[in-house]
């Protein structure tokens, strides 16, 4: 079982997302414990009305919202009994047996998971601590239920052979195939909390394999003016297609404002393993490799993938390391002017004038081949990861049907 947990500030997103799901048929809700109405009798807004009497307590929470998902192994049928009992004992170990809370089952993935959304606010008004609650309670919780209810543990699933999972192109975003919010979303929930990148071109090298790209608009346009950020789609030449998709509308807010309190967190984060980077380039370089390709070869059996930054079809100006197995992206130059884009072209015999040239563009189409078929042995951590994540929509607004009768019910009231 993977749990994965999510707080805000606004309960009506998290309640928003599962209801909508409801809607379309793409979930059920299973329970509802601590309402003062029977689940089938509630309405969207009794509710939201339960959850909002509580955060109104304590105005000074900055987050007062909890979104679980718990996910289970594809082998693993359980029914609505089971999975209730195991969402009332995860929320007893967390601490929030008492609180209200709603359990919906997701019928939209490939493996079974729900989804719990509650309040950390207590009727006291005293607020239920939820920092490092991933790490403490909720992982101490995991482990006892995959005991108490015979689950597939996670470590297990982590240990499975690469040819057991789905290679890593099925989760490539491929517009007009995949719902573009979703896909978008689930790489970014696993890209963004996972890896350790210092800058946008950075973050970008890995969201290029799975076609997309975090776009900050082009200098003296509006978004790059405001410090907007949209996430595109790629084709499989790496242009942009599709709609762009702004930041604030997904569920996790990836803005750009979230990405560099993320550049600078990284910067010590990274660190240590700066040196482990730096020797598989050096023993790599000292195999004397006989092209820019077969380097990147190299070191792709070494779990680091090399990205190169071009302008079209114009010269390189950078090149990138992606260590997957610190989940470490470099820059590099920040590694040292030997390891920069200059430094290696000019390694491997790419002068000024054969940039442009043929030769350098057949080296670019095969040392594509070579990161995408890398990407599939190198990535089957965060590939386990991704199985188990849980589409996240990124709507953020109450539906239009939801919000007329939002007024009408502000004007004269409504029963619980």
């Amino acid at each position: 079982m993977v749990a994965r947990i999510n707080t805000g500030k606004d309960i009506s997103k998290a309640l928003n997302y599962n209801e909508q799901k409801v809607k379309l048929g793409k979930a059920v809700l299973l329970a509802a414990s601590g309402f003062l109405k029977d689940m089938d009798k509630m309405t969207f807004y009794n509710k939201l009305w339960q959850f909002e009497r509580l955060t109104s307590l304590n105005e000074r929470a900055t987050t007062n919202s909890l979104h679980v998902s718990l996910n289970f192994d594809p082998s693993e049928k359980l029914d609505r009994e089971k999975l209730i009992e195991i969402a009332e004992s995860y929320m007893s170990q967390i601490g929030f047996r008492d609180q209200p809370y709603l359990v919906y089952r997701h019928d939209d993935a490939g493996h079974p998971h729900i989804h719990i959304v509650s309040t950390n606010i207590e009727a006291t008004g005293n607020r239920i601590s939820m920092h490092n609650m991933g790490r403490n309670q909720s992982e101490k919780a995991r482990k006892a239920i995959e005991i108490e209810f015979g689950l597939v543990k996670a470590e297990d699933k982590k240990n499975k052979k690469v040819s057991d999972l789905v290679p890593v192109n099925a989760f490539r975003a491929i517009y007009g195939k995949t719902e573009t919010r979703q896909a978008i979303s689930n790489v970014l929930g696993v890209v963004i909390n996972q890896f350790r990148f210092t800058s946008l071109p950075e973050l970008n090298a890995i969201l290029k394999q799975y076609n997309i790209t975090a776009d900050p608009g082009q200098k003296g346009s509006r978004i790059h003016n405001n410090k907007g950020l949209t996430y595109r789609i790629l084709d499989e030449q790496g242009n942009k297609i599709g709609i762009p998709l702004k930041a604030s509308a997904f569920f996790m807010k990836p803005t750009l404002k979230l990405l560099e309190s993320k550049f600078k967190e990284n910067e010590s984060l990274r660190e240590p393993h700066k040196r482990r980077a730096i020797t598989m380039i050096e023993w790599k370089l000292a195999k004397n490799s006989r092209s820019l390709t077969s380097f990147a070869d190299e070191l792709s059996r070494e779990s680091i993938n090399v990205v190169l930054r071009q302008n079209g079809d114009g010269p390189i100006y950078g090149i990138t390391y992606v260590d997957f197995k610190t989940k470490c992206v470099f820059n590099g130059s920040d590694l040292g002017k030997e390891y920069s884009a200059k430094a290696i072209l000019e390694r491997f015999g790419y002068v000024e004038k054969q940039v442009q040239g043929q030769s350098l563009q057949t080296g670019l189409k095969r040392l594509e081949e070579v990161y995408n078929e890398a990407s599939i042995s190198s990535m089957k951590n965060s590939l386990v990861d991704l199985l188990m994540q849980p589409e996240y929509s990124t709507g953020n607004q109450v539906p239009y049907p939801f919000k007329k009768d939002v007024k009408k019910k502000k004007k004269r009231g409504f029963s619980i």
